[in-house]
């Protein structure tokens, strides 16, 4: 404890911002536990979050928060191949600038409601998904192998993880966890939809697509090892009903609608935990 002491006195003697780097939240298999902290400065570190190109990446990440005079954000990483580490561990790095006016840095608080929607495809739909459901109680993990697909003002609740294993995001995700499939590649959809439907213990799983789209992908998956059971559980075409329109937003209000039927039938414990999916109109 006195050599962090020591660390920010020093700051505070060379004038130099800090920011505190903090593991809020991890699954998996992890180098450093939850509560773990780093302190970064302009030109000095003290601690560790794990080392690599992890702890690479946050160090850069708390620097340019030094230069914007940042004050808080939070970033999620899948330490998959992209970070040199095994995939299915995430860590979720919380970032926050030291006040020593204010006693320190308060823990910043990290998301856990029930109802944790995880979107896969940054597309016109996509963002018209993540538009329409920002200012609800829920959370959104955000994926995307093409940063530049993500718009530059992120609603405060959602992550938006750029990666090129988001396979990985489906194994991340804690059980209940609702699914939106909607990516750019149709071989990537159905690669998302055979991770998400073999686990077996979502709340959600919706697959933009038509009737069409549908049976070739019960063709396939069923000779992957998907049971009918498990595609029974699978919504597609998604979208309330009684809800027309190909428009995005018209799409994403009836996605919305349809995600809030659910979860409102789960919290008043009226949905089996099996259900069979029916038609929908997008």
């Amino acid at each position: 404890m006195e050599d962090q002491i020591s660390f920010l006195r020093d700051a505070k003697q060379r004038g130099e911002a800090v920011i505190v780097v903090s593991v809020a939240a991890t699954k998996g298999s992890v180098p450093r536990d939850t509560g773990t902290k780093m302190f970064v400065t302009a030109s000095k570190v003290f601690g560790t979050i794990g080392g690599g190109h992890l702890e690479f990446k946050a160090i850069d990440i708390a620097r340019n928060m030094i230069l914007a005079s940042g004050a808080r954000a939070t970033h999620r990483f899948v330490l998959g191949a992209t970070l040199g580490q095994c995939c299915g561990g995430v860590m979720n790095l919380a970032f926050e600038a030291f006040d020593e006016a204010t006693g320190g840095v308060e823990s910043l608080p990290v998301p856990a409601p029930d109802f944790h929607l995880v979107l896969f495809g940054a597309g016109h739909v996509g963002r018209a998904v993540v538009r329409t459901l920002a200012d609800l109680p829920c959370a959104i993990t955000w994926v995307d192998s093409r940063d530049g697909e993500f718009p530059k003002d992120i609603p405060a609740n959602v992550q938006h993880v750029c990666t090129d294993e988001p396979e990985c995001e489906v194994d991340a995700s804690a059980a209940g966890s609702y699914f939106l499939v909607m990516t750019h590649s149709h071989a990537l959809d159905q690669s998302l939809s055979e991770r998400i439907l073999k686990r077996d213990d979502f709340a959600y799983f919706g697959l933009i697509g038509s009737v069409s789209k549908r049976r070739q992908f019960e063709r396939r998956l069923l000779e992957r090892g998907v049971s009918y059971a498990q595609l029974a559980r699978m919504r597609c075409p998604i979208g309330a009903d009684g809800i027309a329109g190909k428009e995005p937003a018209t799409i994403a209000i009836a996605v919305a609608a349809e995600l809030l039927q659910y979860h409102s039938a789960r919290a008043s414990a009226a949905l089996p935990a099996n259900y069979a999916a029916s038609s929908g109109t997008h």
